[in-house]
């Protein structure tokens, strides 16, 4: 059996003997190299006070909000900074305030004004002011990196936002909206995107050079006002916070937080099995069901926003042809699937609006039926099948849902042959519209609300290639509905919530009808493993878990 590292048995020794933070993890460094032995799996056993984390930070390649992409990064933002509104973890709908007491929407929907929490300092000592709200959005637009598409869907510009996004007093901030839109999608984004954290203007200024906004200094720091302030980062190594002892929501229970870069599921089960740490992330469903008859531990599951997809390409035959997407549609194993498959990567959904959403219509309960698959084909002209490919990540549950597709497309004399790829592969092949079938996962990000979703998965406003239309997966796979697309855009100004729910409802309808391109199998689940005696830890579906209220009872 191989040997894995035991850096968190040695962490104990090393807090318990270093004097600062540096000697700490070289003492982690050191006992990198140590192998582990049937005594330390016995004795091991992480601080009462520090929560000790392995998950793999491949993904984390910034820590500027700005910049930052990706879940891994989301809860580091979210623990080292403060948001002006939150979502309730068991309830998305429901916003919370945070740095903003209170807000009011106008009744045209078109502005919104929030009261900014008096009294709050950053890490550095320097007062919290809705200037430093302000110019933090402002910056996102103005740096126009990734994470300022969400604000540019919206219709603010790096030329606009000044103007739009304002602190016309030092503790009230103002958003006025571009283009009309759902003033919830704009708190919901408000309350997800690591685009939204307040940042320390002037501690940030000091640092920026060549007008890099402080980009280059904020990647590997942070200048945050959260519960935790960042001790150190070493990439795709460790992560290291600290209490904040002033946070304006009274310190954090836990006195330190320490992320591990771990990326093989075997070290993580053994780890956890042996005490070392706390949580892990990112297990594969094999080792999370080994661990679930293990009495000290608690296995949790946390549904996202996202759905992995069977999509076809529209645009070319013979998947131009609603009957041959129908045929497909019915040449899918969907409860095989999510039964052998999915557990822990996924639960059953058909819809591309995401589940436990108010709008969210019933499963339309497809099946497999391969005999109506094959009367389709021969409608189509299609009586013997054809020939075709599929592109998939090399990767599960990706690869294995594609194993699947394959042998029941061929049960009607569809021939698929398996593309297996990277990311850049199989989804460029994908933006560019030059595939047959891909097997993937997308759609909204993490706000709850229809528009995340069907604006990405289902809205087309213009089918050309030179459109490139490249963040809508609907484009991509060249299937375009002008009566769905007049309807999204009509539900996201309505300012009548009946209306505005019947209204998705209906959407959900005509793609059923109209046999859109994308064919949801499963909504995605994030399941992580943690130790008995942790209280108060709850898994966010947005990604921001916060560890402020989290400790351990032994």
């Amino acid at each position: 059996m191989r040997s894995f590292p035991s850096p968190i048995s040695r962490l104990t020794a090393g807090w318990q003997h270093a004097r600062t933070v540096r000697h700490a993890l070289a003492s982690v460094a050191a006992a990198v190299a140590l192998a582990i032995t049937p005594a330390a799996a016995v004795q091991a056993q992480t601080p009462v006070d520090q929560l000790i984390i392995g998950k793999s930070m491949n993904n984390v390649l910034s820590l500027d909000p700005a910049a930052a992409t990706g879940n891994d990064v989301v809860e580091i933002i979210a623990n080292l900074y403060d948001f002006l509104v939150e979502l309730d973890a068991s309830d998305l709908t429901r916003v919370r305030p945070a740095l903003a007491e209170r807000w009011s929407i106008a009744e045209d929907g078109r502005q919104l004004r929030f009261h900014i929490r008096q009294g709050v300092r950053f890490h550095s000592g320097n007062t919290l002011t809705a200037e430093d709200v302000a110019w933090s959005l402002q910056r996102v637009l103005k740096l126009n990196m990734a994470l300022a598409t969400a604000w540019k869907s919206y219709g603010f510009t790096a030329d606009n936002v000044s103007d739009l996004i304002t602190a016309p007093e030092p503790y009230i901030v103002q958003i006025r909206l571009p283009e009309p839109t759902d003033p919830k999608l704009i708190l919901y984004t408000l309350a997800t995107s690591v685009s939204a954290a307040v940042l320390d203007r002037q501690l940030v200024q000091q640092h920026a050079r060549n007008d890099d906004w402080g980009r280059a200094w904020l990647t590997t720091r942070a200048a945050g006002s959260g519960a935790f302030t960042l001790d150190e980062w070493r990439a795709k190594d460790v992560l290291l916070m600290r209490r904040n002892p002033d946070y304006w929501a009274g310190p954090a229970k836990l006195q330190r937080v320490v992320m591990r870069h771990m990326t093989e599921s075997q070290a993580l089960r053994l780890m956890i099995e042996r005490g070392d740490i706390d949580i892990a992330t990112g297990m594969s469903p094999a080792d999370i069901t080994a661990l679930q008859g293990d009495p000290r531990l608690v296995t949790q599951s946390v549904q996202r926003g996202t759905v992995y997809y069977v999509a076809v390409n529209a645009k070319t035959p013979p998947f131009a042809d609603r009957q041959v997407r129908q045929a497909v549609r019915a040449l899918i194993d969907y409860d095989g699937i999510n039964r052998t498959i999915m557990p822990h990567y996924g639960v059953l959904h058909q819809r591309p609006v995401p589940l436990g959403l108010p709008a969210t219509l019933p499963q339309p309960g497809y099946k497999l039926d391969v005999a109506k698959a094959r009367a389709l084909l021969a409608q189509a002209g299609y009586p013997e099948g054809f020939d075709t490919t599929i592109r998939v990540l090399a990767e599960s549950p990706f690869i294995n849902i594609a194993t699947s597709l394959q042998s029941t497309l061929a049960q009607a004399g569809i021939r698929a042959s398996i593309l297996p790829g990277t990311g850049n592969q199989v989804y460029g092949a994908m933006r560019e519209r030059q595939f047959d079938i891909i097997v993937g996962r997308g759609g909204g990000g993490a706000e709850p609300h229809p528009h995340s979703s069907l604006r990405s998965l289902v809205y087309n406003p213009d089918n050309r290639d030179e459109a490139r239309l490249t963040n809508f997966q609907g484009w991509r796979t060249g299937f375009q509905s002008p009566r769905i697309n007049a309807l999204i855009e009509q539900a996201v100004v309505e300012i009548d919530a009946d209306r505005q729910l019947a209204i998705y409802q209906e959407i959900q309808r005509i793609y059923d009808e109209e046999v859109g391109a994308i064919f949801p199998i499963s909504q995605m689940q994030d399941t992580v493993v943690r130790t008995r005696d942790i209280r108060n830890y709850q898994g966010h579906p947005a990604a921001t878990t916060r560890y402020h209220g989290v400790y351990k009872e032994r």
